[in-house]
């Protein structure tokens, strides 16, 4: 990008630069700068009008009697009478057109010789032999089925299945412990397991049926346990209730009918615990995440028929299930999907993937990416990623540092990056900018159409410009929860009740700026009061990544007899640099700068790592629990 294409304004952090699309992306794109902006105003004035117009580009058996029923709120309904099934839209009406013998799946494993290709119409039967499999099982409409698979094929084929039956799947992350595992079935209720093996990760192969073994002792529901061979290890399959997936799925037939869903019936429960708590029974349906996935995937990512498109994620995680699987099918796209580690065997991993299938769009998070940066740009700089057009970052918000280095070094100043904010609750991107959006890094710009945010006060009151506040959502969207498992209670008492105004509260701090973009600032609860001034850890940690030397870094709050709360700083170096009196005066020097003299640096701890989510979130809630001596609570969600 030329200079001539850049423009600089003031804001709180000194200059900022906002970028603005090249001529040829806008020319390309699905979606006008003319037809963004007139899809904003219609978005705002008639948002039911907005998602029913999204709704007609898909299929559905019968269509709706009402758009939005807001007679039980919150507990609202959408497409009110249609019938659907998902899977109608994410495979049978693609085989029956020209994408029939089109690539679905790219998958690559960690092993650099695993690989595997499935078209639309391969995919499309080796569902249909799991949901017999399913059936043979006695799984009927209603029942669940626990899903505990790596990123490998099977476990699209194994959601998809489900889904066509009418069955509800729960997808627990393959990295959860026998504990996590065993809460989330006994929860469900499910009737089925459906694991593997194991998997590699990182060089190793990590055993998942053991883990499976010791959840089952006390999982009382689950009457068979449906294992896919993926490493080849010896494993125990001396139960009765465990069948090798192989061997089920050549005794199927490939013909299936797909079961006619109301649009408001049960499509999955997704467990969210995140940094907090007992585990959340997060409840989607056929319908409306079908509108919102689709609507939201194929206007942000601005899917054309020749992309190869690739969300580093896992499917064990809402992105996964929105933007790996369900979403670029309907949306008829190839999507990657990558069983390792990012750098394995090396830190390169990532860019060959890019270079060796010619990635046109890359969809990952800012912790990776903050990670990948710790080993310098000359390594992207070997390979050829001139096919990406489009990048994208989920799962917290990116710093400026981080996304400058995306932007430069991975999209060579010529992909926009699309930083999207969502939430496992919200099943879909919710702010968010278009290919033809004017970008400010660390920004997520503004809402999605048909999208109703704003940031407020305790009291439900607008915020003035610039400063901090909850963010909500205040008016409902198609792809919305619409309760948690067996707890309409606590659905109604998490989301709906702690801000007045009948407004769905993310539990996100954000502030917005003069043109109405937002600002993600952190979670309420990681917020530092110091001196009675509010700073969210997630500024804080922004500031300091941006120094030279930092490659990451975490801020908690520890109590202060003078000033309530000071902040202490967890910090990971870049390579070539080492922990010195020096250079934590050079930190604090620079935050101050930064952010000004109200944030008070108690101390700075150089460590090698940081404990996170299995998604890449920060658990400041560990960290603050060791420096406080105190129990950390609930550590089933931590990656290590």
């Amino acid at each position: 990008m030329s200079g001539d294409d850049r423009q600089t304004t003031e804001v709180i952090l000194g200059e900022e630069r906002v970028f603005r699309p090249l001529p040829e992306t806008v020319v390309e794109a699905n979606v006008s700068p003319i037809e963004y902006e007139e899809a904003m105003r219609k978005g705002q004035e008639d948002f039911v009008s907005f998602w029913e117009e999204a709704a007609k580009e898909l299929e559905w058996y019968k269509p709706w009697d009402k758009v939005l029923d807001e007679s039980d709120a919150p507990f609202y309904k959408w497409f009110v009478g249609a019938q659907c099934n998902i899977v109608h839209n994410a495979l049978d009406r693609h085989v029956k057109s020209f994408r029939k013998n089109k690539v679905a799946i790219i998958w690559q494993g960690e092993p650099l010789k695993d690989i595997k290709k499935l078209t639309y119409y391969e995919l499309y039967r080796r569902v249909n032999k799991f949901a017999n499999v399913l059936n043979s099982l006695g799984v009927k409409k209603g029942d669940r089925v626990a899903i505990y698979l790596p990123n490998i094929p099977e476990i699209a084929i194994a959601m998809l299945a489900c889904a066509k039956i009418g069955a509800v799947h729960t997808v627990v992350y393959a990295g959860f412990s026998a504990a996590a595992l065993r809460e989330r079935v006994n929860d469900a209720k499910a009737k089925i397991i459906v694991t593997s093996d194991g998997l590699y990760r990182n060089g190793k192969i990590i055993n998942l049926k053991n883990v499976v073994d010791e959840a089952m002792l006390e999982c009382s529901s689950v009457e068979n346990v449906i294992v896919v061979k993926r490493t080849g290890e010896e494993i125990d399959m001396s139960d009765g209730r465990y069948l090798w997936f192989h061997e089920l799925m050549d005794a199927a037939s490939d013909e299936c009918e797909t079961e006619v869903m109301d649009a408001e019936d049960m499509l999955f429960i997704l467990y969210t615990s995140g940094t907090t708590g007992k585990p959340k029974g997060v409840v989607h349906v056929h319908g409306g995440y079908m509108v919102g996935i689709h609507r939201t995937l194929k206007w942000v990512f601005d899917l054309k028929e020749t992309d190869i498109y690739w969300c580093a994620a896992d499917p064990g995680w809402i992105t996964g299930h929105s933007y790996i699987v369900y979403g670029p099918l309907i949306a008829g796209a190839t999507t990657l999907m990558y069983e390792g580690h990012p750098l394995y065997p090396k830190a390169n991993r990532m860019w060959k993937i890019v270079e060796d299938f010619g990635v046109t769009i890359l969809y990952t998070a800012p912790t990776t990416i903050r990670m990948l940066m710790r080993y310098g740009s000359a390594i992207p700089k070997k390979h050829n990623l001139s096919s990406l057009r489009l990048l994208g970052t989920v799962g917290e918000p990116i710093n400026p540092e981080a996304w400058m280095w995306y932007y430069q070094n991975i999209g060579q100043e010529r992909c926009p990056i699309m930083d999207t904010w969502w939430q496992t609750e919200t099943g879909a991107f919710m702010i968010t900018p278009l290919p033809v959006s004017l970008l400010k890094p660390g920004s997520a710009t503004r809402p999605f159409p048909g999208i109703h945010a704003d940031v407020v006060d305790q009291k439900g009151t607008p915020v003035s410009e610039g400063k901090g506040g909850f963010l909500v959502i205040k008016k409902p969207w198609p792809s919305m929860l619409r309760t948690l498992y067996r707890d309409p209670e606590r659905y109604k008492q998490v989301y709906w009740e702690k801000i007045p105004g009948n407004v769905y509260c993310s539990g996100d701090v954000a502030r917005k700026d003069e043109d109405g973009y937002f600002w993600i600032q952190s979670r309420a609860d990681d917020v530092i009061n110091i001196a009675g001034h509010r700073i969210g850890t997630a500024e804080v940690e922004s500031a300091i990544v941006s120094y030279k030397a930092v490659a990451e870094a975490a801020c908690i709050g520890v109590p202060d007899p003078i000033k309530g709360e000071v902040a202490k700083v967890f910090v990971i170096l870049k390579e070539g640099h080492e922990p010195s009196e020096e250079l934590d005066k050079a930190i604090r020097q620079h935050v101050r700068k930064e952010l000004g003299p109200i944030v008070i640096i108690k101390s700075i701890e150089f460590v090698d790592s940081l404990p996170k989510t299995r998604s890449g979130k920060i658990m400041r809630r560990v960290l603050k629990a060791k420096e406080m001596g105190v129990d950390p609570g609930d550590l089933t969600t931590l990656a290590d």
